[in-house]
């Protein structure tokens, strides 16, 4: 196993993540046994950083792993769990689910304890000082009971720097989502930049991309094993994040006995990409992303003739992420923020900017869409 510095400490460079562990029928009704068999493959092979949160199959994650490592010293396993501000209704309730969470997970302090997915939505609720939450986690770090305090985010580049201006002094990690994918297409690039200028550590998550990078088109894995005949694409995107500088942890959302083995097999060794293999995986995302989304380049001309005032590249930006992930909750999540007039529906189809695109971008038809898709 890789390890990695971050202070005093030494972390397994792969981390557990608790999000998508083995279950039953119901997928929140996890699977003890299985779950204990993959947990002591990975503490025999060197993992020791596990990673739950309060959502994480609806609250029982954190219950799952509680039961789990107390069959372990509790000196050798690293355990991180976080505050579940993507829940508005969560905000004023710190205390409350902190001491919930320790007496879930059966500990008496979080070695790793985030701010979670920091985003549009609710920025304003983790900035807002009448809900203490930051306050009172940072007593608790204080008190030791929890030992390094981080965030998470999936927000726009522009929402991690409004957090970090306040609060950027005591963050010492950072979790994102970052893979060969979105370095480009979810600006993952120019964040791991703002974060090692900062010396801030960084976590990685959704480094597979929920899985959709274990398999490839025919025509990108043909490339691929031309170069290395054995390596598989989940091998080569580790081996991206392993040339990424200031990663220092990649959680992986292991379901199963064989994906933990085979990404410990991957762990074994360090072997970065080498730039020229970095720009192959880049244009690979490229070219995937580029089929279903728009090619914008936020020269912003649209928004210079926009009598409604709408922030027409970010809404695409948003819009591209929902077509290629097909849902999830960022955009919807980034829209909600937005006050009505700010809003995919606030178009008026006036096609004022369509006029000055110069790519040409059927942005009235698409916001019409996304009104639509978002309802």
């Amino acid at each position: 196993m890789i390890y990695k510095s971050f202070q005093n400490l030494k972390l397994s460079a792969l981390g557990m993540g608790c999000m998508r562990l083995p279950h039953k029928e119901d997928y929140n009704d996890i699977d003890i046994p299985a779950t204990k068999e993959m947990v002591a493959h990975a503490m025999a092979q060197g993992i020791n950083y596990y990673d739950t949160a309060w959502g994480y199959h609806a609250g029982n994650s954190e219950r799952a792993m509680g039961e789990v490592l107390s069959s372990y010293p509790r000196e050798s396993y690293y355990l991180a769990t976080k505050f579940p501000g993507y829940d508005l209704n969560n905000f004023g309730k710190t205390q409350e689910i902190f001491e919930e969470q320790l007496k879930k997970c059966k500990v008496e302090y979080f070695d790793f304890y985030l701010i979670h997915n920091v985003n549009e939505e609710n920025i304003e609720s983790y900035l807002n000082p009448k809900y203490d939450t930051f306050t009172y986690l940072l007593e608790q770090k204080k008190n030791g009971r929890i030992r390094h305090l981080g965030f998470s985010t999936h927000g726009s580049l522009s929402t991690m720097r409004r957090f970090l201006d306040a609060y950027g002094k005591d963050m010492e990690f950072c979790q994102i989502q970052l893979n060969w994918v979105d370095y480009d297409f979810q600006n993952a690039k120019t964040k791991v930049e703002m974060l090692n200028e900062m010396h801030i550590p960084i976590w990685v998550m959704e480094p597979l991309r929920g899985g959709s990078l274990c398999t490839l088109a025919p025509k990108y894995e043909e490339k691929l094993r031309a170069l290395y005949p054995e390596r598989t694409p989940t091998e080569w995107a580790f081996r991206f994040l392993q040339a990424i500088p200031g990663v220092t942890v990649t959680l992986s959302g292991m379901s199963n006995y064989e994906q933990t083995m085979q990404n410990i097999q991957t762990f074994a060794t360090e072997r970065p990409l080498t730039e020229e293999e970095m720009h192959l995986l880049i244009s690979f995302g490229k070219d995937m992303t580029s089929k279903k989304t728009l090619a914008c380049t936020s020269c912003r001309y649209c928004t210079d003739h926009c009598p409604q005032g709408l922030d027409i590249p970010w809404i695409i930006e948003l819009y591209n992420e929902h077509v290629y992930s097909g849902g999830g909750f960022i955009a919807p999540s980034a829209i909600g923020a937005l006050s009505e007039d700010k809003r995919p529906s606030a178009c008026i189809g006036c096609r004022s900017c369509e006029g000055v695109c110069p790519q040409q971008i059927k942005i009235s038809e698409m916001m019409q869409a996304f009104g639509e898709a978002l309802k």
